[in-house]
């Protein structure tokens, strides 16, 4: 189930805006192709990202792999929970288990996300 109220990136992040802060993680899609998630390289809370950029590392048994940010910003916060239970990006994608928060720096890079219509015929047609 592809939750509706998020946008997409087609490297499979998820980002979701409250009051100018952006929570991203990775989709159900993503953590079930890595498979299980045993580290996580979380980002520098303060350090200031272009869109598109690698801010994080996500490895699992099968691979390692980076994770985006979907939009320019600052990295405010990360979820210190992941470097104990890293696991919670497998039982959890779109709640415990998300990776960092951003400020957004451009909120009209949303509008070149997915909707969950359009990440969900990518990942079904892909």
């Amino acid at each position: 189930m592809i939750p509706k109220d998020l946008k997409y990136s087609k490297e499979h992040e998820w980002i979701k805006v409250e009051n100018g802060v952006g929570t991203v993680g990775i989709t159900q899609y993503a953590q079930e192709q890595l498979g299980d998630i045993v580290f996580v390289e979380l980002p520098s809370i303060g350090r200031e990202v272009e869109k598109m950029e690698a801010v994080a590392v996500v490895e699992s048994v099968k691979a390692a792999s980076d994770i985006y940010t979907p939009v320019s910003g600052k990295i405010v916060e990360i979820n210190e929970e992941l470097n104990s239970s890293p696991n919670l990006i497998n039982e959890d994608p779109y709640g415990k288990g998300w990776i960092f928060k951003i400020e957004l720096k451009e909120p009209k890079e949303l509008d070149e996300l997915l909707s969950a219509e359009e990440y969900e015929r990518l990942i079904t047609e892909g």
